[in-house]
Parts: C-alpha cells; sequence; structure tokens
C-alpha cells in the first residue's frame, strides 16, 4: 500500500524540495526582478510560507516583512531566520500601514482565496504610488502528467483543480490586476518540466486528495501512484507544471 497525503512536516520538506529546483530558483529571481527594488525600499511576501523569499529579499538588502494566515509556517519562519520580519496576517487584511511598500509578492497565494479583488485592494492600499506587485500562481487545470491511464490521469487532475478555491486564478491574473486599476500589466508563463523523484509526493498528494473527496477508489489511487512511483524510479516520470508571472504597478489614486 503506498501512503499518499503527507503531513504538515512533510508539506513543508517538499515545498523546501520544490522550491530548491533550479527552474524555481530561477522563477523567484525573476520576482525579484520585475519588483525592480534597490536597497532599503520596503517590501511585503504575503503568504511568505517557511519565509524562502524574505530571507532571499532580505539578502538583497531589501526591508521585506513577510505575511501569512498560518501560524505554524510563521513559525518555522521564525525559527530559521530569527531576524526576519514575519507576521501572522489575511491577504485581505494585511497588518500594513497605508502607502509605505515599495513592492508586493504573493506566490501560489491567489488559488487559496475566495475574493482575490479583496486581496488586491489590500495591495493598493499598502503600495505606494508606482509600487510594483507580482503574482505567482499555477492554473490547476493546467497540469500535465505522463500516464499509462490518461482517461483516470484527467479525472485525477481534475477532480482536484474542482477542491481549489480558485482553481484558475493564475489565467486571470490580467484582468485582475486591470480591473483593480493597475497599470503596465504584464503576464509571463513558465514551465517547469520535472522528471525526478522530487516532486513524486505532489502527484501522490494529488491522488489521494481525489480519493479523499470520494472522486475515485482507494484501489484507483494506489494503482496509480504506484504507476508514478514506478516510473520515477526508471526515470520515466513525467509532470509539466505551468505557473503564470503577472507582474503590474499601482498608479496614482
Amino acid at each position: 500500500m503506498v501512503a499518499c497525503m503527507p503531513d504538515h512536516t512533510e508539506l513543508i520538506k517538499l515545498l523546501d524540495l520544490a522550491d530548491a529546483v533550479p527552474a524555481a530558483v530561477a522563477l523567484r529571481a525573476r520576482t525579484y526582478e520585475l519588483l525592480g527594488l534597490r536597497p532599503g525600499d520596503r517590501a511585503v511576501d504575503v503568504g511568505c510560507g517557511a519565509g524562502r523569499a524574505v530571507a532571499e529579499l532580505s539578502g538583497r538588502k531589501v526591508a521585506a516583512v513577510g505575511v501569512d494566515v498560518s501560524e505554524e509556517m510563521i513559525a518555522v519562519a521564525r525559527e530559521r531566520t530569527p531576524d526576519a520580519d514575519l507576521r501572522i496576517g489575511d491577504a485581505g487584511d494585511l497588518p500594513l500601514p497605508d502607502g509605505e511598500m515599495a513592492g508586493y509578492r504573493a506566490d501560489k497565494v491567489y488559488h487559496e482565496l475566495s475574493d482575490p479583488a479583496r486581496a488586491l485592494a489590500e495591495a493598493r492600499r499598502v503600495l505606494a504610488p508606482d509600487g510594483r506587485i507580482v503574482l505567482v500562481g499555477q492554473d490547476w487545470d493546467t497540469i500535465v502528467i505522463d500516464s499509462d491511464r490518461p482517461g483516470l490521469t484527467r479525472t485525477i487532475v481534475q477532480a482536484r483543480a474542482d477542491l481549489v478555491t480558485a482553481p484558475r486564478a493564475a489565467r486571470g491574473y490580467r484582468n485582475l490586476l486591470l480591473d483593480a486599476g493597475f497599470r503596465e500589466v504584464e503576464v509571463e508563463v513558465h514551465v517547469g518540466v520535472h522528471t525526478g523523484r522530487t516532486m513524486l509526493g505532489l502527484l501522490t498528494g494529488l491522488a489521494e486528495a481525489v480519493r479523499a473527496a470520494g472522486v475515485i477508489t482507494r484501489e484507483q489511487c494506489e494503482e496509480w501512484t504506484a504507476e508514478q512511483t514506478r516510473r520515477a524510479e526508471r526515470d520515466r516520470l513525467f509532470l509539466a507544471l505551468p505557473l503564470f508571472l503577472a507582474a503590474a504597478t499601482r498608479g496614482e489614486g
């Protein structure tokens, strides 16, 4: 029998592994580039998790603030970077004053939000005029997985997307930013291709979440997960994960 969904400790371990993949490192660097921050500028990383981006921005001499709704994640971030400015807070109600930030970053956050417009209103509130915003996220309907059972794979991907609050938020970044009054909106798509064991936990988690929701049987979950495990062991796993990146500038008013 193959275990599927990780606990909180395992989730952090999985996120650490995913964040260390060269493509993920390059994508974070691209977000920092698009923020256009200078030493001494203040910036907020919303949904900061274990604080990796906060630490990296601080290393660039940016006065970075990390905000996350999870007390557990903030505790881990504080343990890893004791001197960092880390706060518990919600994307729709940030613990920050008006107009103080030169940059706002949210990585894989907006698909969890029931009201992304409210979060962007908060982004405008905390950003100074001409401040920069960068959003990164995956579109849960566009995950590509090679499998000997394409029908079951399609069911797993689509059913997992249906369990997400806003599974297609990333494809809507441009319109969300325009509707919120941001200007100079630009969008990029970065596709992460994974062929080793690093992302196997993500795949098994997809299947288990769908099984737990009653969409597939335990037998289907175990068979599909076993196939992906065999593929990983034989260097035949293939996962393509499109990530959408949008950047914009806060206007006056």
